[in-house]
C-alpha cells in the first residue's frame, strides 16, 4: 500500500469532507459537526447550502473550510438553478463546492449541457477562490458515462470529481475510484463518498486513488487509525 504507508493521522484527516447532509437534524448536530472539524483538523464541513452561514460562522477563525452541496442530491435542477445556487453559497461564506451533474442529461447523450454547467461551476469558483468538485453519482453510469464526465471535468479545469452523494444506490468503490484516477490523472482530486464508513474502507479509497473522503464516519475513522499505529508501534 504505497500511497498509505506514511500517512500521518494529521494528514488522512485533512483528507475527509465531515459530513452532514440529512435532510433533519437539531442546532446541536451542526454545532457538534464543526466542534468535531475542528477538532480533528477536518478538511471541510459538507453540508446542504442552508447551513453554510452558520457553519461559516463557526468555523470563522479555523482553517476547517465550508463546503455546500448544489443541485442535492438528484442533479435535476437546470443549469441556471445551479448557477445561482453555487453563487448564493460563495456569499454566503461557502469555500468549496461540491456540484452533482445532470445525471439523466448525460444519460440521453445531451453532452453539452454536463460540459456547460460544469464549466459554469468552474467559471463562478475560481475567481472566488472556491475549490469545486463534480459528483458524478456513479452507481447510475456506464464506465463509460464515468470517463465522459471525467474527461469534461479535466478539460474544465475542476479540483475534484467525486464518486457520490451518499443517496443513490450504492457509494463509492475501489473500481470507481481507480477509473477516475486514470482517466483524470495525477493533477486532479478524487473524492471518495457515499458508504466509507470504516478505516478499511477509507484505505482502500486512498490506496485506489482518492485524494479526499467524504463520509459522516470521520471521527470514528480517524480513532481508529490512532488505535491502528499505536498497535503497529507496540508490535
Amino acid at each position: 500500500m504505497e500511497q498509505i504507508k506514511n500517512l500521518s493521522v494529521k494528514k488522512l484527516a485533512g483528507m475527509i469532507d465531515h459530513t452532514f447532509l440529512k435532510p433533519f437534524g437539531t442546532a446541536a448536530d451542526i454545532e457538534k459537526l464543526c466542534e468535531e472539524a475542528r477538532k480533528y483538523e477536518f478538511a471541510m464541513v459538507a453540508i446542504n447550502p442552508a447551513e453554510v452561514e452558520t457553519c461559516a460562522e463557526l468555523l470563522k477563525d479555523s482553517p476547517v473550510r465550508v463546503g455546500a452541496a448544489i443541485g442535492f442530491p438528484l442533479g435535476q435542477t437546470t443549469r441556471e438553478c445551479k448557477a445561482f445556487e453555487t453563487r448564493d453559497a460563495i456569499q454566503k461564506g461557502a469555500t468549496e463546492i461540491d456540484t452533482v451533474i445532470n445525471i439523466r442529461a448525460l444519460q440521453k447523450g445531451y453532452i453539452d449541457l454536463v460540459r456547460s454547467e460544469i464549466e459554469d461551476m468552474v467559471a463562478i469558483c475560481k475567481p472566488a477562490g472556491v475549490i469545486c468538485k463534480v459528483i458524478l453519482e456513479t452507481c447510475y453510469l456506464t464506465d463509460e458515462e464515468k470517463e465522459i464526465v471525467c474527461r469534461i471535468s479535466k478539460e474544465a479545469g475542476v479540483d475534484f470529481v467525486k464518486t457520490s452523494t451518499g443517496f443513490g444506490t450504492a457509494g463509492a468503490t475501489v473500481h470507481d475510484i481507480a477509473l477516475m484516477r486514470r482517466v483524470v490523472g495525477p493533477e486532479i482530486g478524487v473524492k471518495a463518498s457515499g458508504g466509507v464508513r470504516d478505516l478499511e474502507s477509507a484505505l482502500a479509497m486512498i490506496e485506489a486513488g482518492a485524494t479526499r473522503i467524504g463520509t459522516s464516519s470521520g471521527v470514528s475513522i480517524v480513532e481508529a487509525y490512532i488505535e491502528l499505529l499505536k498497535a503497529d508501534k507496540n508490535a
